[in-house]
């Protein structure tokens, strides 16, 4: 297929590109690069362009006679949304939209779209299946489930297929350490772990810790990049006109923070210092997939499973890239 992968310069989106390439399929990206890197994409490949900007999209879609679209350019920080929400709701609620409507215009008829487990709230159960209850309590997971819920209207009204995947907490590097995880500024547990390791911060802040788990702290379900990449790749091609498939993307066992870190201990050789802090707001104490459905529809399973293999990773990357994208 030709693919045209919104977002596709970012963390998560330039690993698909990697992997569409490989499975044969035509890529392209389009990408703003507020938060995505020109060097993570493959050449000639990248087309600069915004959500708002339906005529960018249309002329994207419309110029590489496009098939199918993945869509990775959302804002993804729960306390960055709980602080700005209308940043949030204009780029990933308006601007999708934007996109849902391009791809109208266009006759593009195929989406695989990045959700997330901030749909789900608080769980009342875990590890989390998919048709648990749905009640965010921040505006990110809002405005993911906004957006579900009209990737599923525009499914009855206008034929559109697609797949909504949900993430947990994607993580890791490319196995050949070429590209990784680079944000500015970096929100993200494992690289900012992996900073102070790098002597690029004093110590690690811990936001919470009197949280209902074994240790106190948050507990999360880290899924390598890699694998959630696999899983973008497999959905693709099931995709049907009018039909609309859902999963959970996770490995469905749950590391907490202060586990993470003793990871990062053993395999950066590193002190990690950490000075704990109140709870942030927006953050629930336990999100841990039920990955079944993936893993019997699609015959997905993560090849990543232990937390110290998925930090090991992403220390290879960091090691070689102190500096991201900009390291010389």
């Amino acid at each position: 297929m030709i693919v045209l992968v919104v977002g596709g310069a970012g963390y998560i989106g330039s690993h698909a590109v990697r992997g569409l390439v490989q499975a044969g399929h035509d890529v392209w990206v389009l990408d703003n690069l507020s938060q995505g890197h020109a060097a993570s994409v493959p050449a000639g490949r990248l087309v600069r362009g915004e959500l708002a900007d339906r005529g960018a999209l249309e002329t994207a879609l419309r110029d590489h006679k496009v098939d199918a679209v993945m869509h990775f350019a959302a804002f993804a920080s729960v306390p960055e949304s709980v602080a700005d929400p209308a940043k949030y709701y204009q780029n990933n609620l308006v601007g999708t939209l934007n996109l849902l409507d391009a791809m109208r215009a266009t006759g593009v008829g195929r989406i695989v779209f990045s959700s997330t487990a901030a749909v789900y709230g608080v769980p009342e159960v875990v590890p989390i299946p998919e048709d648990a209850p749905k009640q965010p309590i921040n505006p990110y997971g809002f405005t993911k489930l906004a957006m579900e819920h009209a990737l599923a209207d525009y499914a009855r009204a206008y034929g559109l297929g697609y797949a909504v995947l949900r993430y947990f907490n994607a993580c890791g590097a490319s196995s050949d350490a070429t590209i990784g995880e680079d944000h500015t500024p970096e929100t993200h547990l494992i690289p900012i772990i992996l900073q102070v390791a790098l002597g690029q911060r004093e110590s690690l802040s811990v936001f919470g810790t009197d949280y209902p788990t074994p240790d106190g702290t948050c507990i999360r379900d880290y899924i390598h990049v890699e694998d959630l990449a696999d899983a973008h790749i497999r959905v693709l091609d099931r995709i049907e006109p009018g039909r609309g498939l859902t999963y959970n993307v996770g490995t469905g066992v749950g590391a907490s923070v202060r586990e993470v870190v003793d990871a990062a201990r053993r395999v950066t050789g590193h002190p990690i210092p950490v000075v704990a802090h109140p709870r942030r707001a927006g953050d629930p104490p336990s999100l841990v997939a039920s990955s079944q459905a993936i893993r019997r529809d699609l015959e997905w399973s993560p090849r990543y499973n232990a937390i110290e293999e998925i930090v090991a990773s992403a220390w290879k990357w960091h090691k070689s890239h102190p500096h991201g994208y900009g390291t010389p």
